[in-house]
């Protein structure tokens, strides 16, 4: 007995998707694109409009349209902007504000009171580089002998003049030298050279701030030595800021630019020219000039000393002491380098 075959499907009807489930009963399925309403609080996604089914019999009917890919909709808690460079633009102004009003009453009042300013800068600064490199490289320095001896220069430049602090230099290496020997001796030459250096970078280089401060007109140096340093920085920033296009150094300090150099130079030349001619006594404006441009210089090769340090341990600021600032040292890492040169300098223009 010959079966019968069994229907074949209706034609006329929509044609069921590949890989689609048949669902008996009377009640079809939810179709994909029909989901129910999103949760509040979960982002909503937009859905493309499924085109129509071709239309036809035969093989044509069993073509599909691809998949419709779904895009999420633009998210709008994005993470607040950094100011530029990463610093806290109004306490930077305020920390700025409050070492100038100290700087200033300190120096025209009594010009001891001044010396004790300087000599806490430097204790502080050689507490935060020697914590650095105990930190970042494990080079331990004595900081009794190192400490000791920083002040003891700072002070003595002042009272009793640069060769008895060149002295206190040497007098200072070797009792660190002999302090080290407490220690057991592996890393003995390293943490002497690293203390030595210290001793030199911070304490000897800021001694010539004392003797800068110890001639009559010792104020008005002092201020002549900061503003044209503090306009080599000004200087060098607005302009590279504006124009800046070619790189100065870029494995040492990628945001300094030759446009920027220039722009530092030729601002410190300007206001060396203005403070030497109306501030110092025999002073004249094209000794300005050159003090102004020396000093940028100095002032930009201590910046970039103070970077390679600070790449060479991994870090970004020395301290932070001062907020929008970092550290002390990240003060005085173009003051430093630029005392020794404006000291020299006036010294040959009107005398120390």
């Amino acid at each position: 007995m010959t079966r019968t075959p069994p229907a074949a499907p209706r034609t006329g009807g929509p044609t069921a998707r590949p890989g689609a489930r048949l669902h008996p009963g009377p009640n079809p399925p939810l179709r994909p694109d029909r989901r129910p309403a999103a949760r509040p609080g979960r982002p909503q996604t937009g859905h493309a409009r499924r085109p129509p089914a071709w239309r036809g019999g035969g093989a044509a009917q069993t073509q599909f349209m691809p998949p419709v890919q779904e895009t999420s909709v633009a998210q709008t808690d994005q993470q607040p902007r950094k100011p530029r460079g990463g610093r806290n633009l109004p306490a930077a102004i305020g920390v700025g504000v409050g070492l100038g009003a100290v700087v200033a009453a300190s120096l025209f009042v009594v010009k001891a009171v001044f010396m004790v300013v300087v000599a806490a800068a430097v204790a502080v600064g050689i507490r935060e580089l020697t914590s650095r490199l105990a930190e970042r490289k494990d080079v331990h320095v004595p900081q009794v002998p190192l400490l000791v001896g920083g002040v003891g220069m700072v002070v003595t430049g002042y009272f009793a003049g640069g060769q008895w602090a060149a002295a206190i230099l040497a007098v200072t290496g070797l009792a660190m030298m002999v302090a080290r020997m407490a220690t057991p001796p592996e890393n003995y030459l390293r943490d002497i050279t690293a203390g030595v250096f210290t001793a030199f970078y911070v304490p000897f280089l800021a001694t010539f701030v004392a003797l800068i401060l110890a001639a009559d007109d010792g104020a008005w140096r002092i201020l002549l030595f900061l503003v044209v340093t503090i306009c080599s920085d000004t200087g060098a920033y607005a302009v590279g800021y504006k124009f800046g296009r070619t790189k100065l150094a870029p494995t040492i300090s990628p945001g300094k630019t030759r446009e920027g150099l220039a722009g530092g130079i030729g601002l410190s030349m300007i206001a060396g020219a203005l403070l030497m001619h109306f501030l110092i006594d025999g002073g004249t404006w094209w000794q300005g000039l050159i003090l102004g441009g020396c000093a940028a210089v100095t002032a930009t090769l201590g910046d970039l000393a103070e970077s390679m340090i600070k790449r060479d341990l991994g870090i970004k600021d020395m301290g932070t002491l001062l907020p929008g600032h970092g550290g002390i040292m990240d003060r005085l890492d173009s003051l430093l380098p630029t005392a020794p040169v404006v000291w020299l300098l006036l010294a040959a223009f009107v005398g120390s």
